[in-house]
């Protein structure tokens, strides 16, 4: 059975951590967890570090010297997957606004339907998006609109971040050439993947709002992937892209 390694970034989640991996180690297929956890003053390490006493062979911690960006939270869990056997590699919040059960469906995708790289998306069918302001909604929903337009990506939501990689993927992208850490961290992923020549499939999904805990959003993330579309975009004019091999 391909090893499968769900990544969830934290900080300050002491409220949820605990539930999270008890829900993705319920799954069937044998789920792993590595939680890159950002110097949380909570105590969310001390949970993750009282579990892997439960569970020594499926989880696993990353801890890191204050918050660093969700962005290279995520860097740093790709290369610790790929110095492993990892074949499937998963983003995923820890605040519940990605279902865990959904996780079985984004790895079908990718063993089933031929996608290199499955998209949790709330918009591919409409607006999936549960107790969020309507500020908020439209803003994440334009965003993807404008997004799509500038880049020529054919994809719905492009700035989810409830995602499975194949393990090429995240060999082939120059991982450490990745700069955004927000939400334009999410977009340049994703054009990297298409511009490397990887099959992008969006999956449907439910968000939900998270319940517990504080959000860790901010406008200067909103600000970061408005320009930096823009940069991508430019950039990608002149720069070569290494390509996935061909079978």
């Amino acid at each position: 059975m391909p090893l499968k390694l769900v990544l969830i970034p934290t900080y300050n989640e002491k409220e949820n951590i605990e539930s999270i991996i008890r829900a993705v180690f319920d799954l069937e297929g044998e789920f792993h967890i590595l939680v890159i956890d950002d110097g949380s003053p909570d105590g969310t390490a001390d949970i993750v570090k009282n579990l892997i006493t439960e569970f020594p062979t499926r989880l696993f911690i990353h801890e890191r010297a204050g918050k660093l960006g969700l962005g290279t939270a995520y860097i740093a869990g790709f290369k610790w997957a790929l110095e492993r056997d990892y074949e499937y590699i998963f983003e995923m919040d820890a605040d519940f606004s990605h279902n865990p059960k959904d996780l079985p469906r984004l790895l079908h995708a990718c063993t089933n339907e031929g996608a290199d790289l499955a998209i949790g998306s709330r918009y591919v069918s409409g607006v999936n998006v549960v107790n969020w302001p309507m500020g908020r909604v439209l803003m994440s929903y334009f965003a993807s609109k404008y997004v799509k337009f500038i880049t020529g990506l054919k994809i719905h939501d492009t700035t989810a971040g409830f995602k499975c990689y194949r393990r090429e993927v995240l060999e082939t992208i120059e991982l450490d050439k990745i700069r955004f850490k927000g939400y334009a961290f999410q977009i340049e992923m994703k054009f990297t993947a298409h511009k490397c020549g990887f099959i992008i499939k969006e999956v449907p999904i439910i968000f939900i709002n998270r319940r517990l805990g504080t959000s860790k959003m901010s406008g200067g993330i909103f600000s970061e992937a408005f320009l930096g579309v823009i940069k991508l975009k430019l950039e990608s004019f002149t720069r070569k892209y290494p390509q996935k091999k061909k079978v």
